[in-house]
């Protein structure tokens, strides 16, 4: 079971390896980038509904944030991949087992599940749901490890002397995360709608409006922190197993500066739909709602990554918005809106563990190595083509993102983005 029947040494292993440690690198920054326009709108929505900031000014913003952020922590990078599968020894070098033949079998995971994790993520993308891009890539590794390895290669719960694996690290977070956010954001839209109460609104939007920008750039900068790093450590994993870096508490500067592209250009390319979806679908918002929505969500990203967890934007900024509809009297929550997204929370790990699974048996039914390698990464080229084709049917984009909501406006009625 611990590598299938197509792993067998060949003589022209080491030129293999490279060869699927360039497509895992590829692969990596594919998924960077589509993390970037998945959850631009984590960051933006609220201030483009708000019209704080034009829609193309408020994805350049945050693309340049998402830029500087991802240079300024490694704390999660250094301990996503090991947190989730046991693929890595205590002192973060790959196991023995999995680094014969230039690495092929560990690498031959890691691209499965990079793999099913922009598959997923594109698939949220064409439907316009905000789902998890963290879950997404966890899931893929979790699939693509089970099939390379069996159940027992995930890291479930850690040691028990910490919050750890896919429980404490993951699920955990997931669940707690956009209730505190939630929480955060209801009392501070309650807190403020008191403050300025008597106070003419228009004073008030126009004064918050300048606060969201504020408010909004802190969350880009805090996104670009806590999710570029997931994949400078997945990229940093497959040079360590590939023989090609040995330091296990730092990441080459070209990773860090080639993730912070990735993320900021796909972050200023926009992610349309989901910016719809999440700025016009759940509540509308208004200036102060949006300004307490975002600082809620820069708060707990900000501690999370500060404390190494690896967690879900995208829960994060959708329970903000949500808690600004219950903080503000009177305000409309669509709250079937939100089922759905909650929905797609629920199945994006599971659904994306399914998917990088699948590839690893097609790529190992085909012999594995370079040729499975490549088998696996013509399928997601393909499957890429094919959903980036559906959404230029009826595109979503800069000038129609603010239309108004109505109830047939639902993400199967649409179409999606372009990009």
């Amino acid at each position: 079971m611990l590598f299938g029947h197509g792993w067998h040494a060949h003589p022209e292993s080491v030129t293999a390896a490279t060869v699927i440690l360039v497509l895992v690198v590829v692969t990596a920054l594919a998924f960077d980038f589509t993390n970037g326009f998945h959850d631009t709108a984590n960051a933006m929505a609220t201030s483009i509904a708000t019209k704080a900031l034009q829609p193309k000014t408020a994805v350049a913003l945050s693309g340049i944030l998402n830029l500087i952020g991802a240079f300024l922590s490694v704390e999660v990078a250094l301990t996503v991949t090991n947190a989730v599968v046991k693929i890595q020894n205590k002192d973060g070098t790959p196991k023995d087992a999995l680094v014969a033949d230039g690495g092929q079998a560990l690498l031959f995971i890691v691209l499965a599940g990079l793999a099913g994790g922009i598959i997923w993520n594109l698939l949220t993308w064409l439907l316009g749901l905000p789902s998890s891009s963290s879950h997404a890539l966890f899931g893929g590794l979790v699939g693509a490890t089970i099939a390379g390895l069996g159940f027992s290669g995930v890291n479930w719960n850690g040691d028990g002397s910490k919050l750890d694996g896919v429980v404490g690290k993951v699920i955990l977070p997931a669940l707690l995360s956009p209730v505190i956010a939630c929480l955060i954001a209801a009392a501070g839209t309650w807190l403020i709608y008191a403050v300025v109460r008597g106070v003419a609104e228009r004073y008030t939007n126009t004064g918050f409006r300048w606060g969201q920008i504020g408010s909004a750039s802190l969350v880009s900068l805090a996104h670009g922190t806590n999710d570029a790093q997931k994949t400078m450590g997945v990229i940093t994993l497959a040079l360590i197993a590939s023989g090609h870096w040995t330091d296990t508490e730092n990441i080459p500067f070209w990773v860090k500066a080639c993730c912070a592209l990735a993320i900021a250009l796909g972050t200023y390319l926009g992610g349309w739909r989901i910016i719809r979806t999440l700025g016009k679908g759940l509540v509308e918002i208004a200036p102060p709602q949006g300004m307490a929505a975002e600082s809620a969500s820069a708060a707990v990203i900000l501690t999370s990554s500060h404390l190494g967890f690896a967690l879900s934007t995208t829960h994060v900024a959708t329970g903000s918005i949500l808690g600004t509809g219950i903080g503000k009297r009177g305000a409309e929550v669509r709250w079937k809106v939100a089922g759905r997204m909650v929905t797609a929370w629920v199945i994006t790990l599971p659904s994306a563990a399914i998917v990088g699974a699948l590839l690893w048996y097609i790529g190992d039914v085909l012999g594995g190595g370079l040729f499975g390698a490549i088998v696996v990464f013509a399928l997601l080229v393909a499957a890429a083509g094919y959903m980036y084709h559906r959404s230029r049917q009826k595109p979503v984009h800069a000038g129609n993102v603010n239309d108004e909501w109505d109830g047939a406006d639902r993400p199967a009625d649409r179409a999606t983005e372009t990009v």
